[in-house]
């Protein structure tokens, strides 16, 4: 989705006319039509103000990712993790593979398993970063 259509649907999400979102946003009602037809895009200091307005990231609104809430970063580390996860288990432990009450799994349960914890992931990522947000963390 392209950064016209994300600035639109999140107006529309807000029931804010154009008008409105210019006055709350510090720009022009022809800079808003203009960047919801895809005519012209945002300075850096614009974007900013439109992230943290819908409280969205930028990577969001510049189509970069589809959640409002993960970078682009975050999307490749979890993507790394997950197949890290998905080879574990593909390999299994013991001689039978990964098992589930004592059988072995269907590719189905599998596939399964593996939604559950990206999923598990996902929300995990994102409650990290708000409650403990990059300048807090410790140097590695």
């Amino acid at each position: 989705m392209k950064f016209s259509d994300r600035l639109k649907q999140l107006r529309n999400e807000k029931k804010l006319s154009r008008k409105d979102m210019a006055k709350k946003i510090g720009v022009s009602y022809s800079a808003i039509a203009k960047y919801e037809t895809g005519i012209r895009e945002p300075d850096y200091d614009t974007l900013i103000k439109f992230s943290r307005f819908f409280d969205v990231t930028s990577d969001y609104l510049l189509g970069r990712t589809n959640d409002p809430d993960l970078t682009a970063v975050d999307e490749k580390d979890i993507a790394k993790r997950m197949a890290i996860i998905k080879k574990d288990l593909e390999e299994g432990t013991g001689e039978d593979g990964l098992n589930f009450m004592g059988e072995p799994m269907s590719e189905d349960a599998k596939e399964s398993l593996l939604e559950a914890l990206e999923y598990a992931e996902r929300q995990a990522t994102r409650i990290n970063k708000k409650y403990a947000p990059n300048k807090h963390k410790k140097k590695q």
